[in-house]
């Protein structure tokens, strides 16, 4: 039943002396916009759970991220531990897609209906206070109807009282003629007063009649129309965000779908044989399985021997009686390891491990003779520029730096030269293997390796242990460190800084870089003294610059950070 007929069929006959009707509308109306303000609340709060859950997924794949440089990376090399990294990323955008739902109901129905039930507020206000305008009018009209038709009852009761008056001294012979023709006179002017109340009140109720027909043909039907309208949009609005809101979260259904197809390909990509191969290739020692042991007769007066064959080291010829005691019946697959801190060649491990050991120490001080030598010619290349200008900088103050950096590297070359040796000793005593090159596996031990000399051969006890017996040669004391941590490839150096150019600079020489005046650039090595700033303009351009060029600020979790112009 629409507002219209409402108020036509029912409202209006009583309208003028009841006014709950149209107060019912108003309190209706009223409770549509509350409904609204209750369903933003309601996707307000949902967008809240959704970048809440989206948080604490984040969270998770965080936490169980492996940390770098640590033990627990390495465990990464596992394709089930490589399915729950995959997991762990396809969780993190999982989350985005959260994330996305939150944005979109914010924006697409949070926002555009507050903004909406602001502007229905006032229509509905502006409707509700043109209904009472009409209402008080037509109720000062009905007013003004009373009081003239009171107005004219009066006068005609008053006109039949004179007339009666006037009859009755015309009827009396003790009334002088001048009483009774004041009586007539009276009589006269109360009829007349009547007959002008007659007219005004049938103008009156004649224009009461004509405001009545409009207020309630045309101005309440027209009011009552237009909250009508409102309404049923009010109505309209709300389902479409309920639309809205079922076709944000069906948007990102195909890409959770894929997260969820990658987790499932990442599941389906577990190799339990690769994976026990990898343990096998991370554990084996190396030894040689012992020879069978020889029957010794003792029922013979001879001397009792222990055959040659039994648990002595094949390759090793030396005599056992060298090494009689503790070492003897020893077997390999039940050697303990020496507690506390090893040797520096690590002899005190199985020959595999060893290898391995040695090997990642040997990438470890390349690496380091690697960056020696890149500071080294990066000096080289500002000595060269200080020579060819002069007032650049002084080519003296870099000659301390380059010998500094010759005697690291003369250190490191030593050092490496030394571990070089130890792996070439311990690769040429373990059996051949398989792969073309022997320290290129790929996957366990790093490469490019350097050749040296010095040994330790006798280290090795004939049931295939390692003694603690310090080195023949001469040997250099070092706590033992712990190298189990993989090493990652060299990454470009990281950004410390930005820096402004204060002034234009043409890098024409070799490891400079051109920069403009007002160009903003990351640092990625600050100034050591010699005038020059390493700096970085994309991932394809670096190189130095004069210090005094360019204004540098320093992060504050940089080492040694500071500020300085």
């Amino acid at each position: 039943m629409s507002f219209c007929f409402l108020s036509c069929r029912w409202l209006l006959p009583t309208w003028i002396f009841k006014k709950d009707q149209f107060d019912n509308l108003e309190k209706h109306t009223q409770w549509g916009i509350d409904v609204l303000e209750k369903y933003i609340k309601f996707v307000k709060e949902r967008t809240e759970i959704e970048i809440n859950y989206a948080k604490q997924l984040r969270n998770l794949s965080k936490k169980y991220q492996p940390k770098k440089n640590s033990k627990e990376e390495d465990e990464y090399k596992y394709s089930s531990c490589q399915a729950f990294l995959a997991t762990l990323n396809e969780m993190n955008d999982y989350a985005g897609q959260h994330e996305v739902v939150s944005e979109n109901m914010t924006s697409q129905i949070t926002a555009e209906l507050a903004r909406y039930v602001q502007e229905l507020k006032q229509e509905r206000k502006m409707h509700f206070h043109d209904g009472r305008k009409a209402q008080q009018h037509i109720e000062t009209c009905w007013k003004q109807l009373e009081s003239s038709k009171r107005r004219f009852e009066r006068d005609c009761k008053e006109a039949d009282r004179a007339q009666q008056y006037f009859e009755k001294m015309d009827a009396d012979i003790n009334v002088t003629k001048a009483d009774v023709e004041k009586a007539r006179q009276q009589a006269q002017l109360r009829h007349q007063m009547a007959e002008e109340s007659k007219a005004e009140y049938s103008s009156t109720l004649q224009r009461f009649n004509h405001e009545q027909h409009d207020h309630y043909h045309t101005h309440i039907p027209n009011i009552f129309q237009k909250i009508q309208e409102m309404e049923e949009r009010r109505i309209i609005r709300i389902g479409e965000s309920m639309k809205t809101f079922a076709e944000v979260d069906r948007q990102v259904i195909p890409i959770i779908g894929k997260c969820l197809d990658e987790i499932t390909k990442a599941a389906e990509s577990i190799d339990q044989k690769h994976d026990s191969q990898l343990v096998v290739e991370a554990f084996k020692s190396g030894f040689e399985p012992p020879g069978d042991v020889d029957f010794e007769d003792f029922t013979q007066p001879i001397k009792r021997t222990v055959s040659d064959s039994s648990l002595s080291n094949s390759k090793d010829g030396k005599p056992e009686s060298r090494f009689s005691g503790k070492s003897k019946g020893k077997l390999w697959p039940f050697i303990k390891k020496n507690k506390g801190g090893g040797p520096e060649d690590f002899s005190n491990l199985p020959p595999e491990q060893r290898r391995k050991k040695l090997q990642q120490k040997v990438d470890e001080l390349n690496r380091d003779i690697q960056k020696e030598m890149d500071q080294r010619d990066a000096l080289t290349k500002m000595k060269d520029v200080y020579i060819k200008n002069p007032q650049m900088g002084d080519a003296a103050s870099v000659d301390l730096k380059l010998a500094e950096l010759a005697q690291n590297l003369e250190k490191l070359r030593l050092e490496a030269q030394k571990f070089e040796g130890w792996l070439a000793e311990v690769e040429g005593r373990l059996p051949a293997r398989t792969e073309p090159a022997r320290r290129q596996s790929g996957m366990y031990e790093p490469q490019n390796t350097l050749t040296v000399n010095n040994c330790a051969q006798d280290r090795e006890s004939p049931d295939g242990s390692y003694t603690e017996e310090p080195s023949q040669e001469s040997e250099v004391k070092v706590p033992a460190a712990e190298f189990d941590d993989e090493f990652d490839d060299e990454e470009p150096l990281p950004t410390i800084g930005t820096c402004k150019a204060l002034y234009t600079f043409e890098g024409q020489n070799e490891g400079t870089i051109s920069v403009s005046e007002g160009e903003t650039l990351f640092i990625i090595e600050e100034d050591k003294g010699d005038g020059w700033t390493r700096i970085r303009r994309n991932e394809d351009e670096e190189g130095y610059v004069p210090t005094s060029y360019v204004e540098v600020y320093l992060e504050k979790n940089a080492k040694g950070a500071m500020t300085y112009i």
